[in-house]
């Protein structure tokens, strides 16, 4: 058992309602999983409840839990219609969409089998997904526009855990995996909250430096990938913390070491070559490399789960090009944790990476405000999906390219080179 864990569920809990979410007073709050119609696993109800007393306490005047449980996703594949399989709670994304068109908060806890649907029926797996994502467009929509506060965190899973901690006794795999979403979380310093605050401070000062330079391109190089992503005129680094539309500041992703922004959806040229595995759908691919041209995605190889790629690719038009650019130097905690999470929330916050699919609209001055056309028009890209894939490493070199083309370096061997 750890030492004072029910100290640090109840720091967790609180740094999630603070520094996550920054709950106010008289602001409902909405507990939701993965891919937000999804419920919170029925394991996180510990945490669920220490959130919600203290939400509570905090003048919440509602706390809406929604529950799910992995194991009957699963027996859904296993054992529901062949036919069945475009059904959809389309109850769950309306209540979600009118909590967020309201102004409340949503959580969203990830915590789950990475490979909890490898043996299933691929055809079913995507089009259950692709339903999942067409029902989820509106919701979608607003998060784009930060219209509503909203947070990614996690709490273990057995499945995960082993996967994580295969070498480990299987009663310590599940005490460990809490231990380093403890640590990571910053939740081992004396003073969590005020950790935090330091550090969304230097991941601030990344973003300052980015946004006054207003690069017009970056170039990657390393095993791999020769890559370049075109910027589009008015793009704007974020990092920890955004803004709701109706002026509360939050901290989307706990935790996070990420700055990031948009790349224009028609110029990306080159190859990419993924440096971790990507967990997408209950599957896994991995060892994968995707080719662009003319901002589109033209090629992809995989040793494991090539059929995942082209099944995102095939979403829509937008799902084969570039979304959201995002930087994390190697020296990150969670890279220097040499612990391979299989779980985007964490392993996107150990390298830099890339999103294909929708963009962020509040990466875009003025885009929260924009038509889709003038979005598009803009270089900004739209599609029913957003997936992250990681592709940095203590081997990537990135340079900025300037508008006359010069270039200058960025990141060298994964680090910040601007800062030298």
């Amino acid at each position: 058992m750890i030492p004072d864990f029910d100290k640090k569920l109840d720091l967790y809990a609180e740094l999630i309602l603070k520094v996550g979410l920054n709950l106010q007073p008289g602001q409902k709050l909405v507990v939701s999983g993965k891919n937000l119609f999804r419920g919170a696993p029925l394991r996180s109800a510990p945490l669920v409840r220490r959130i919600a007393a203290r939400a509570y306490q905090m003048g919440s005047p509602l706390v809406d839990v929604m529950w799910d449980d992995d194991q009957t996703q699963l027996m859904r594949f296993q054992h529901a219609r062949r036919d069945a399989f475009g059904e959809f709670p389309s109850w769950r994304t309306q209540a979600l969409f009118d909590y967020a068109n309201s102004g409340a908060a949503i959580v969203s806890f990830y915590g789950e089998d990475p490979d909890l649907l490898s043996g299933q029926d691929p055809k079913l797996v995507t089009q259950a997904q692709r339903t999942m994502e067409q029902h989820m467009q509106s919701q979608m929509e607003l998060l784009m526009k930060n219209a509503y506060a909203w947070l990614l965190a996690a709490v273990p899973h057995p499945a995960w855990a082993a996967k994580v901690f295969p070498d480990l006794p299987a009663e310590q795999q599940e005490d460990a995996l809490w231990e380093q979403i403890f640590t990571l979380c910053r939740l081992d310093q004396p003073d969590p909250l005020a950790a935090w605050q330091a550090h969304i401070q230097q991941l601030n000062e990344a973003s300052t430096y980015l946004n006054e330079k207003q690069y017009d391109a970056l170039h990657y190089t390393g095993p791999g990938t020769d890559f370049t992503a075109g910027l589009p005129a008015g793009h704007i680094w974020n990092s920890a913390q955004s803004d709701t539309l109706g002026g509360i500041t939050f901290t989307p992703n706990l935790p996070t070491e990420e700055v990031f922004t948009l790349g224009h959806k028609d110029r990306a040229e080159g190859q990419l070559a993924a440096s971790m595995p990507l967990s997408y759908g209950g599957r896994l691919v991995e060892d994968f490399s995707l080719t662009f041209k003319d901002g589109r995605v033209t090629d992809v190889k995989a040793k494991k789960g090539e059929e995942v790629l082209r099944d995102i690719l095939a979403s829509d038009d937008g799902a084969g090009r570039v979304g959201e650019i995002a930087l994390v130097p190697h020296s990150s905690p969670i890279a220097q944790s040499g612990v391979l999470f299989y779980n985007t929330l964490f392993d996107e916050n150990a390298a830099s990476h890339i999103a294909i699919g929708r963009a962020y609209r509040f990466t875009l001055d003025g885009g929260e405000a924009m038509s889709g056309e003038d979005f598009a028009a803009a270089g900004g890209n739209d599609s029913l999906v957003h997936v992250d894939f990681m592709i940095g490493s203590d081997k990537m070199d990135i340079d900025g390219i300037t508008k006359d083309g010069s270039r200058e370096p960025l990141m060298r061997q994964g680090e910040w080179a601007y800062k030298n």
